[in-house]
């Protein structure tokens, strides 16, 4: 559990710093409350902070809680952080704070302590004890031992709930036990370990309910969410009508009660407690008994004693438990008389079997509950032999008036008459002790000093109980009226005790003759005594052949928890209901009054307030207070008890005002303190605008400081890029050069890496130059820039295809006219050159003349895909030069349009290997066409011209 200080507005307010709004929600500790005598005024305050949903408020540090049923946003997780490790008064009252406070100072003091919750049913006293185990849980440190400790502890309450609580008219889920848990932790404050006690199980309920309530939990549970096949294993049927312990409330399904969800959550913790199967089945094989026993029904025979004609439901409790039938129907009609020779069996009358069978369901569910308890216990055992201390956790059912008041409630109602003696002797105890400890003077306190009843009841061979044992044990029948006679007898008397025969005639019209009174520190109460001294028979021993009584164990129980919360220091959380009627936000007067007065409050208020209302630690009260004077503000250098002797003198307190400790400062009144809460209150303002200021130019400097401080990092990340970028600009600059001299150096040589990209650039550059310095004539023959040797081929091709566009554009150009005007003896030698102009025209506009197409005697193409056509030229001129070889990239379209427009199809001959051609005339040329991986053409070593084209799927004889 790491302490921290709560962070956020709520932090923020502390218990002085809520002073300033006591108005409107009161005052959060009422050892402030100026009229700390007056009840109206501890009412007042109590009702003014319910009204604004604050439940909680502190008498020194004992937390009363007011239940407002209904939901409240103050138990989250965010709200356990903010309470860890704070001082008790440093925020407002909350149970967290009561528990961090009590873990803390067991840290610190490495000493036990206890938390003892009390209050009536329905006033939360069994939801304040989950509180504080989940809050221990969830702020203990995590580890797998430790979560194992935290879900068993957490657990725990569910089944113990489940066997230990019922509805009751005040109360739907009502603690019908008393409670009370340790919670052990190592010496680093882990929770490593549990144990609990229980007492005062109120056995009663198993066999009888008032109208309008309900039998223990479990009950309910098992019939409606019990499995099927388990029903039928314990002879059970899923109907709680049909079964007489269960029926007698007449409320068995309760709408605010889910028993099949709560079946699932009980079987589920029972798997985390360890329960192994054959456990749990024996677990509830007994509780079936006892609604088994329950309906087993008596019969009077001719005489009046009880008989059992059917004993089917008796079968299945022999079945269940495991005894023998036939005893079991002995026990149950028949009692054990002690003979002179021998013992002698007494046949019961059906009232007296009635009763020995209810003994019997209440003694099997008391010794089970206690068997579940001790399995609880062994699940939750610490085995490790480091030291440990313990905060234990009392949950019991407090002082309460019924109708009718039977022995258990006799013995619950003393049980709080003893914790409230001890309540009182160690709060007076811990005040004294403060005094000393600080060497203040103390002042005896006047207060009602509840002994004299305690001794009432427990005096030796005087009290109730002596009283009730000797008649239990004495020789002769003794009965209900002989017990009474003799509590007369023996405190006839005393002050707090009154029966119908001692009391005058006013008082005796409220006393019936089996009734005795006894006037508790809380009220009057009047108990019935018919059927008491039956508790201390021998019915219940004949049957469970144990002598144990309710007495005996109620005593030594008792006693035990005294010697228990004597070993270690106190905390108190005080819980009261805010109305009978469970309405959320309505608070009874008249109710929480009487519940004031019984838990003793206005006693603890006037023991907390013997002497002075408030007292502080001279640090907290210097670091508060300090602006008040200027010898203090804003710092005091010295010893802090003197810093607060110049304070309260400078604020102007009087001697008899306050006392000055060896740690703290002890005020008398809470006047005096409101007066210098609303001085400060006024100083606050006057300091806020001087602190406002300052804030506010501190902030400035500190917002210029982080701008200026911003920009230069922006400058220096911004030159930072900028120097890299320059750096990555020159560094590329570099590269580029030294390839660019390397490509210069290489550049006659074949392509490699090291001058592909300048010979790259070569190209561009002479492209680019190229392109601006075209020729604008067919006759400019050297403008044409000189290429580089890289691009001398290239250069080639393109002057020769810009020839061809000049040439096509020049002839495009020649009008009708002009061609007429040509001579006619040109014309013979003009034709080569018409057909050479028709062929390149074609390229363009695939048009051919007419008069040119029929000087061709043939045309001569091969089988492959070449661009190879040889034109025939029929001439009769022997000086005439001889056919005509050109490369056409359309051949097909060439020879499509000849073969159109000549119509001599035939004329085109598609030669496969060879062509041979006339050079001039008697002289003869071949082309020889070959296919091959690469196209090329070029004179062959036989003096052929060689032409090879890569295989391609479509020739001009295809087309044909």
């Amino acid at each position: 559990m790491q302490g921290h200080k709560a962070q956020g507005a709520q932090g923020q307010l502390d218990m002085e710093g809520a002073l300033t709004a006591r108005d409107r929600v009161g005052i959060q500790d009422f050892v402030l409350l100026d009229t700390h005598t007056s009840e109206t005024a501890f009412l007042g305050n109590l009702k003014k902070r319910f009204s604004e949903d604050l439940i909680y408020t502190y008498i020194g540090t004992l937390l009363v809680s007011v239940n407002p049923y209904k939901e409240l946003d103050i138990y989250s997780k965010k709200q356990m952080d903010i309470y860890m490790g704070v001082n008790f008064f440093e925020l407002p009252p909350h149970i967290y704070a009561l528990a961090d406070n009590a873990y803390h100072t067991m840290m610190a003091e490495a000493n036990n302590h206890f938390i003892l919750i009390s209050g009536e049913s329905g006033a939360g006293k069994t939801e304040a004890s989950k509180k504080i185990l989940q809050y221990y849980a969830v702020s203990c440190p995590s580890t797998t031992l430790l979560d194992s400790v935290r879900d068993r502890m957490l657990v725990s309450n569910p089944v113990l709930e489940a066997f230990g609580n019922a509805k009751t008219l005040k109360n739907d889920n009502s603690s019908r036990f008393g409670k009370y848990m340790d919670i052990q932790f190592d010496i680093q404050g882990d929770a490593v370990g549990g144990h609990i006690l229980s007492y005062l199980l109120e056995k009663s309920r198993v066999v009888h309910q008032n109208h309008g309530e309900r039998n223990f939990h479990i009950f309910y549970q098992l019939v409606e969410g019990g499995e099927e096949d388990l029903l039928h294993q314990l002879g059970l049927e899923s109907n709680c009508q049909h079964y007489s312990y269960l029926v007698q409330d007449e409320c068995a399904n309760v709408t605010s009660i889910n028993d099949k969800n709560d079946w699932k959550t009980v079987r589920n913790a029972l798997s985390v407690i360890d329960f192994d199967e054959s456990d749990i089945q024996h677990l509830f094989g007994i509780i079936a008994s006892v609604l088994h026993l329950g309906n087993v029904q008596f019969e009077a025979d001719s005489k009046g004693y009880a008989t059992l004609n059917k004993n089917t439901e008796l079968r299945w409790v022999s079945t269940l438990l495991g005894i023998n039938v036939q005893v079991l129907q002995e026990g149950l009609t028949y009692r054990k008389i002690e003979a002179k020779t021998d013992e002698v069996l007494s046949p019961f009358t059906v009232d007296h079997a009635i009763y020995a069978r209810n003994a019997l369901a209440k003694a099997i569910y008391g010794r089970t509950f206690t068997w579940l308890v001790n399995k609880i216990n062994d699940s939750m055992e610490n085995k490790e032999p480091s030291r440990k201390t313990v905060i234990g956790l009392l949950d019991i059912y407090g002082f309460e008036v019924f109708y009718v008041n039977s022995f258990e409630q006799f013995c619950i109602n003393y049980c709080n008459e003893k914790l409230q003696q001890l309540f009182i002797q160690l709060t007076l105890k811990s005040e004294q002790e403060e005094y000393e400890a600080e060497g203040i003077g103390w002042e005896p306190v006047q207060f009602f000093n509840n002994k004299i009843i305690c001794d009432l009841v427990e005096e030796k061979h005087r009290g109730i109980i002596s009283v009730l044992d000797e008649e239990c044990l004495r020789p002769g029948e003794a009965t209900d009226f002989t017990f009474l006679e003799k509590l007369e007898e023996k405190m006839g008397s005393h002050p707090h005790f009154i029966t119908h025969k001692l009391s005058d005639k006013k008082i005796r019209k409220t006393l019936d003759r089996g009734d005795f009174r006894l006037l508790h520190y809380a009220g009057e109460v009047t108990y019935c005594v018919v059927g008491k001294v039956s508790h201390g028979l021998s019915l219940l021993w004949s049957i469970i052949h144990v002598y144990l009584t309710d007495k005996l164990q109620f005593k030594s129980s008792l006693l035990g928890l005294t010697d228990i919360l004597m070993s270690k220091e106190p905390w108190y959380v005080r819980c009261l209901k805010s109305n009978e009627s469970k309405q959320p936000g309505r608070f009874d007067d008249v109710l929480v009054r009487h519940q004031v007065k019984y838990l003793g409050l206005m006693e603890h208020l006037r023991v907390r307030r013997a002497g002075f209302a408030y007292r502080r630690r001279y640090e907290l009260f210097l670091q508060r207070y300090k602006p008040l004077c200027p010898a203090t503000w804003p710092h005091w250098r010295g010893v802090a008890a003197e810093g607060v002797e110049v304070l309260v003198q400078h604020l102007g307190y009087l001697p008899d005002e306050y006392k000055m400790g060896r740690t703290k400062i002890f005020i008398r009144h809470p006047r005096t303190l409101f007066a210098t809460e609303d001085a400060f209150e006024v100083c606050k303002h006057k300091l806020a605008s001087r602190i406002q200021a300052q804030y506010k130019g501190y902030r400035q400097k500190g917002e210029f400081r982080r701008q200026k401080e911003a920009a230069t990092k922006i400058e220096t990340c911004w030159r930072g890029v900028q120097a890299r970028k320059e750096k990555e600009r020159r560094q590329w600059a570099v590269k580029v050069i030294k390839k660019f001299i390397k490509g210069y150096m290489t550049r006659g040589e074949a392509k490699t890496t090291d001058n592909s990209e300048y010979l790259a650039f070569v190209r561009q550059n002479y492209l680019n130059r190229l392109k601006d310095n075209l020729p604008k004539t067919v006759l400019d023959k050297i403008s044409w820039l000189t290429p580089p040797p890289v691009l001398t081929e290239a250069s080639a091709i393109l002057r020769q295809l810009h020839m061809r566009v000049m040439v096509t554009r020049y002839v495009r150009g020649i009008t009708a006219q002009q061609k007429a005007q040509v001579r006619p003896e040109l014309l013979q030698n003009f034709r080569k050159i018409l057909v050479i102009y028709i062929i390149y025209s074609l390229f363009q506009s695939v048009l051919i003349c007419v008069s040119a197409a029929y000087s061709i005697a043939g045309v001569s193409v091969s089988t492959l895909s070449d661009s190879i056509i040889i034109f025939h030229i029929a001439s009769e001129d022997v000086k005439q030069k001889g056919d005509l070889v050109i490369q056409c990239d359309h051949l097909f379209e060439v020879l499509t349009k000849l073969s159109v427009v000549a119509n001599k199809q035939s004329a085109i001959n598609v030669v496969q290997g060879s062509i041979s051609f006339q050079i001039q005339a008697g002289k003869e040329g071949i082309v020889d066409f070959s296919s091959g991986q690469e196209s090329m053409v070029y004179k062959d070593k036989n003096g052929h011209l060689m032409v090879v084209r890569t295989k391609t799927a479509q020739t001009y004889k295809d087309l044909l």
